[in-house]
């Protein structure tokens, strides 16, 4: 993925802008200063992608103003991950933004279209694992992916999964999300010659754990080529499908 430095270097050398230009752009604050946030400026010439907002545990009014500290400096996509609809309806007033109830996520300035190397398939073993998976699915289409989403292909009725082999053998890479035992991870794997993130979720019953069991199983899962992230984080899974799915050789 290119980062912004990359981009402007490229610009230099094309003549789209001068060599002046291009270290005033570089010389850009690295973070702004509101008092209750230092917003990362510098996030996507780093990491090739801009911060993202958590909106637990954050107000409205200050999800606003790293809102607009962020556009003001040139973001032109923002991602707010775990938002409420409460919060949603103050937000909304003031910024255009599109909020998705089911992941609890906003997103300002939209979708964009895919530009990664392939595509990202999001499986679910049931419909209660949705709500996390919607959060890895919407990650990824923010961040440039084509993702295909195929939910409630839990291994209690294999048939299920074992329908849709064309999209789990074309994938670049591969979400799988369950609770219970959080076996679907497994079978994923042992299916596809691409990388598979694995998100066991709190979805469950008393020995679930709360998704430890799920946790613990995906861990020790024997299918090679298996990633695991944390209880319930589709947005964790779904930022890493993306970073894999926009690798470039580097020279």
């Amino acid at each position: 993925m290119k980062t912004e430095i990359k981009t402007i270097l490229e610009e230099v050398r094309d003549g789209i802008i001068s060599v002046d230009d291009a270290l005033l752009k570089i010389k850009t604050k690295p973070f702004d200063d509101i008092g209750f946030a230092k917003v990362d400026l510098h996030r996507s010439t780093r990491q090739g992608t801009p911060e993202v907002i958590y909106g637990a545990g954050k107000t409205p009014r200050q999800i606003i103003g790293i809102i607009r500290s962020m556009t003001e400096n040139g973001q032109s996509r923002v991602l707010i991950t775990r938002l409420s609809k409460e919060s949603m309806d103050v937000i909304e007033k003031e910024i255009d933004a599109s909020f998705y109830p089911e992941a609890g996520i906003g997103i300002v300035g939209g979708i964009p279209e895919p530009d990664g190397i392939g595509r990202i398939v999001v499986a679910t073993g049931g419909t209660s694992d949705i709500p996390v998976a919607e959060e890895a699915a919407l990650t990824a289409e923010c961040f440039g992916n084509e993702v295909t989403r195929l939910y409630d292909v839990g291994v209690a009725g294999l048939h299920r999964l074992l329908s849709h082999a064309e999209e789990i053998m074309s994938a670049s890479v591969l979400i799988a999300i369950a609770g219970m035992e959080g076996a679907l991870a497994s079978v994923i794997g042992g299916l596809a010659d691409c990388p598979v993130i694995a998100v066991p979720t709190s979805v469950g019953y008393g020995a679930s754990f709360g998704g430890l069991s799920a946790l613990l199983s995906m861990l020790n899962s024997c299918a090679s080529g298996t990633a695991v992230v944390n209880i319930d984080n589709g947005f964790g899974a779904g930022f890493l499908a993306s970073r894999i799915n926009h690798m470039e050789i580097k020279k």
